[in-house]
């Protein structure tokens, strides 16, 4: 570790890869409520939230695993399709309390097109909050619905069945044919706009 009258330890979630402080006080500064999103091995997070003296305050937020257990989502939790549905809801949720605009945090992700922050972007966006960005950083829509899943289950499917049921054996344990995820998305969809339809607190 460096040492000298000049030197600086960085504060502990820096040193910990967690937090970008010059990047947080840009998004601060804007004065705008945050969208926040995380993803984990498993889960996707998205939470907006304002930041106080006192501390972040979360305004709405929304966990993958809602879409199971709420909304009888049966696909992965940390997929593009439930990124974007994770948004979605956090959005619909955020939009019932009156918020109009945010800006996006992903935090120390390497922004790159068409990952899973933008796409859960794409969903809180598509609940009627805006948030500024770039469009040609969003994931296609076939993706979204995860059609190039459904496209790669049919191909192994026909070609190497083993495999088919080994890489998608979660899938299968839900009954949940992998081919069908494109339709199964936009049930779900269907769904959470149903609940928010006319709503606002």
């Amino acid at each position: 570790m460096a040492k000298g009258p000049s030197y600086s330890v960085p504060f502990r979630r820096r040193r910990e890869g967690k937090t970008d402080y010059r990047l947080r006080k840009k998004l601060i500064i804007s004065k705008m409520p945050r969208l926040v999103v995380r993803k984990t091995g498993r889960n996707i997070i998205a939470q907006l939230v304002r930041a106080t003296v006192i501390g972040d305050i979360v305004i709405a937020s929304a966990h993958s695993h809602e879409l199971r257990k709420r909304y009888g989502w049966l696909g992965s939790l940390n997929n593009l399709p439930a990124a974007y549905l994770t948004g979605l809801l956090c959005g619909l949720r955020a939009a019932a309390k009156g918020v109009e605009k945010a800006i996006l945090d992903i935090g120390l992700h390497a922004p790159s097109k068409g990952a899973g922050v933008f796409a859960a972007m794409k969903g809180f966006v598509d609940a009627g909050v805006e948030v500024p960005h770039d469009e040609n950083i969003l994931p296609d829509e076939s993706r979204i619905r995860g059609e190039h899943i459904a496209e790669y289950a049919r191909m192994l499917e026909s070609e190497d069945r083993e495999k088919y049921s080994r890489m998608f054996s979660e899938y299968l344990a839900r009954n949940m044919p992998p081919q069908k995820l494109p339709e199964h998305f936009e049930m779900v969809k269907e769904k959470i706009l149903a609940e928010f339809k006319g709503r606002k607190e």
